[in-house]
């Protein structure tokens, strides 16, 4: 239900853009999919499809996912890959920090926003009823609760921007992001 409701907003939200703009507008002008690189180019973050289907409870009845997704992260200077945030522990320290939801969360429920310093993902919450998100330092592989005070505007929960001084030289600039999200909540 929650997929198709996403491929409804895409569908609106692009067709109501190209209308509007006249411009043709895909999803990958509006998301990152599957695969997004840093800043920086140093390193790429990937979602990667587990082997087996993960027997769920869901919020109103239990579902099976048939190839649920891990985010992966590719060093191009080393050229290795591992994963960052998996299955194996993020639905036990996402339900620790969620005290009041009691269904478990995949690590592809949420859309990635990349920060300037290559380092911070902010995880908003994209198809499932979570109040909350969360913060992941890559360095350090620390997941906390994203203040609910922060200085991000959410714009159509699909870009983000960030407006402030970097310094007391810099005049007032506004960043703007785009998520990355895995395939399977478009598809």
């Amino acid at each position: 239900m929650n997929k198709i409701i996403i491929k409804l907003f895409l569908l609106i939200l692009v067709t109501s853009n190209s209308l509007a703009e006249n411009l043709k507008t895909t999803a990958d002008d509006l998301f990152y999919i599957g695969q997004m690189n840093s800043h920086d180019k140093n390193f790429a973050l990937y979602f990667k499809t587990r082997d087996k289907a993960v027997l769920a409870k869901g919020e109103n009845f239990n579902y099976i996912t048939d190839f649920p997704q891990d985010l992966y992260i590719y060093d191009y200077k080393s050229k290795t890959s591992s994963p960052l945030i998996s299955y194996e522990w993020f639905p036990s320290k996402a339900k620790h920090l969620l005290n009041e939801y009691n269904f478990p969360v995949f690590p592809e429920d949420f859309a990635y926003y990349l920060l300037k310093d290559n380092n911070t993902l902010v995880m908003i919450s994209a198809v499932k009823n979570i109040k909350k998100n969360f913060k992941f330092d890559i360095a350090n592989k620390k997941l906390n609760k994203y203040p609910s005070n922060g200085k991000f505007d959410f714009i159509i929960s699909s870009f983000a921007k960030n407006c402030s001084h970097s310094n007391l030289s810099e005049n007032y600039k506004c960043n703007y992001y785009k998520p990355l999200i895995s395939n399977n909540l478009i598809n």
